[in-house]
């Protein structure tokens, strides 16, 4: 796919998924900085937003200040724990609304994720409103029909930097 300099681009990074798959598959933590200019690649970085969860312990709140001075604005939801025990900590929807948001002042948006639940948001951002999609994620741990679907695949595990 051609990139080039005048293209605006929108980053929305699902860091708990990464974050897991990063943990399952190498036992080592993502590198968001490098992610994100990986995924900018020397375009036009509109807006970059990273999805994450906060614990009642508040352990995360250093790692959050990171995202934010590494460029990311960043949104929190808090760590839902039902009666039953199970834990859930999801933003498909409300990363969902920020690209469907977004996509008429972008050209590009950048879905970091391997969450194959996206596969309908990228085809409407394709088809009805006329941006690239690109997915950013672990290829071993990423949906195929999303990689498929999107314009752009970059397997982040092939490379060391993304990785710490």
């Amino acid at each position: 796919m051609i990139k080039h300099g005048e293209q605006r681009v929108g980053v929305l990074v699902d860091v708990s998924n990464m974050y897991h798959s990063a943990k399952n598959l190498y036992k080592r933590n993502v590198n968001f900085g490098e992610v994100l200019k990986t995924a900018v690649a020397g375009r036009k970085l509109i807006r970059a937003i990273a999805y994450a969860v906060k614990t009642k312990t508040g352990e995360e709140d250093s790692f959050l200040e990171a995202l934010s001075k590494q460029g990311f604005e960043v949104k929190v939801k808090d760590l839902q724990i039902f009666f039953s025990g199970v834990k859930k900590a999801d933003w498909d929807v409300g990363i969902t609304v920020d690209a469907i948001k977004l996509a008429n002042n972008l050209d590009v948006i950048v879905l970091v994720t391997g969450d194959g639940d996206y596969l309908p948001l990228v085809e409407y951002l394709q088809h009805t409103r006329g941006c690239l999609v690109e997915v950013v994620a672990f290829q071993k741990t990423c949906s195929s029909k999303l990689m498929e679907a999107s314009d752009d695949f970059i397997d982040i595990g092939s490379y060391k930097k993304h990785l710490k």
